[in-house]
């Protein structure tokens, strides 16, 4: 499927829109089955959380109050611009969603949104779908590995190699031909955005990155299949992406192994509900814990050995104020693990400020790894170093975390991470999170998209925070 004589960006445009079903070897077609039920649970975690229903309020005041389109965290029904925004912006709120590795970048969050709202508009069937998916994730995973490290130090590359990955899967499922595809790209890529200044002020920007992101990969393909042209060389062209973000991006990422290397199947889960730069210490606390029997209370203190991003993005993170802000606490993290043996969604918002786990986190520290840095962002090595209360030295090292390709989740573990994330939420109640799984599972067989979740109950668990009311203290964030 590759055509040698074009541009990367006409190459990868080309790959997207010829992409079939009968492409994608099976292995892939499950992987993105399972990716997208664990995309679901993540988009229901949103519910109630303030910036998405400010979001969320936002569409209903822009948009119709009714239409094909599905908004999961309060079971109405919109168009597809604001589907793709509101679920866009849901599902990147609970620090749950998938991350692939190399890129740094979450694809979930703005490719599903998007084929959702367009495969229930088109009424699209199942494989359909699993096909456009499929495009969204190997162009988006592409365009962010092409960016390079460099620009994730000031953009959010969610948002910006979102914008594209949303296009390709959106253009997939118009069935746009390969010059509308490259030019959907240009409309996307000229609209891409995501800043990371918003970490100085605490501010709600996150989620909107990724509902931006997911909604003008939308509108980019659907002008161009009305013929709206844009720039053929967006993303390696002298004014383009990599000009205006990037001092090493490598155009030779965006087109290797077209339809020989899967990067679908790359993407890892996210198990903690934190940064994911805590997940391997994290997960090599735990294992130190476990094969020497340890408690909280006998651990003296943990030096994580961890690679510079960990370092840039969890170091000011010191006294977490918020239960957000301890999402990206390193010392947090590794002491909800220590008192727990989990940091789910429940841990964090009920044990973050425990003393003990407080007392914990001042016994944590991170140190540069050489080998754990030369490695990333290909791979995230977790190391750590316990010393013991009575004096011990143990170290423990972890070399897939869990979530990644090789330690993934088996889709009983997917199903109990959604039915969490959608009980702590309130968004759906125990019998519905059954029947809902069921529908979401078979997906790939379905004749057309419909409604993935019930129709509403005349009486919801838990009715979305009103604006500005929050119950929910002000939420701090920061980087994966």
């Amino acid at each position: 499927m590759q055509h040698s004589s074009l541009s990367p960006s006409a190459e990868l445009a080309a790959f997207a829109a010829a992409l079939r079903y009968e492409d994608i070897p099976a292995d892939v077609v499950a992987r993105a089955e399972d990716l997208f039920v664990d995309w679901v649970g993540s988009a229901l975690a949103g519910k109630g959380a303030r910036p998405v229903e400010a979001i969320a309020a936002f569409a209903r005041a822009m948009g119709p109050t009714d239409g094909p389109c599905e908004v999961l965290i309060d079971r109405t029904s919109t168009n597809p611009l604001m589907a793709a925004l509101v679920n866009g912006a849901a599902s990147h709120f609970a620090e749950q969603d998938d991350v692939h590795n190399g890129s740094v970048f979450h694809p979930a969050a703005v490719v599903f949104p998007a084929a959702l709202a367009v495969a229930q508009a088109n009424q699209a069937s199942g494989r359909d779908f699993i096909v456009a998916a499929t495009a969204g994730y190997e162009v988006g995973i592409r365009v962010g590995e092409f960016l390079g490290r460099s620009h994730y130090k000031i953009f959010h590359t969610t948002g910006t190699a979102g914008a594209l990955a949303a296009a390709a899967a959106v253009g997939r499922l118009l069935n746009v031909d390969a010059e509308q595809m490259l030019h959907a790209f240009g409309s996307a890529g000229t609209q891409a955005a995501g800043l990371w200044e918003f970490l100085r002020d605490a501010a709600d920007s996150k989620p909107l990155h990724t509902g931006k992101a997911a909604a003008n990969g939308l509108i980019a393909a659907y002008l161009a299949k009305e013929g709206f042209t844009g720039a053929r060389q967006i993303l390696e062209g002298m004014q383009g992406m990599a000009a205006g973000m990037s001092s090493d991006a490598d155009p030779t990422r965006l087109k290797v192994g077209l339809g020989t290397r899967w990067a679908l199947a790359e993407t890892s889960f996210k198990l903690h509900a934190s940064c994911r730069h805590t997940h391997p210490a994290a997960d090599a606390l735990l294992k130190a814990m476990t094969e020497n029997n340890l408690s909280i209370d006998q651990i003296g203190s943990v030096t994580a050995l961890v690679h510079q991003g960990a370092i840039d993005v969890l170091g000011p993170v010191v006294d977490p104020a918020t239960v957000h802000q301890a999402k990206f606490s390193i010392g947090t993290t590794l002491g909800l693990i220590a008192a727990f043996g989990r940091a789910g969604m429940n841990e964090f918002e009920q044990g973050y400020a425990r003393p003990d786990v407080v007392a914990f986190r001042k016994r944590v520290a991170m140190q540069l790894d050489e080998e754990v840095n030369t490695v990333y962002p290909e791979r995230w090595i977790g190391k750590v170093k316990v010393e013991t209360s009575d004096g011990r030295q143990i170290e423990a090292r972890v070399d897939e975390p869990k979530g990644d390709p090789g330690n993934t989740l088996s889709r009983s573990e997917i199903d109990a991470k959604v039915s969490g994330l959608a009980a702590f939420s309130g968004a759906l109640s125990e019998v519905e999170i059954g029947a809902t799984l069921s529908r979401l599972w078979g997906i790939t067989e379905a004749n057309r998209i419909g409604r993935l979740i019930p129709t509403p109950a005349k009486k919801l668990i838990r009715a979305p925070t009103t604006i500005g009311t929050a119950k929910r203290a002000p939420m701090q964030y920061g980087r994966e």
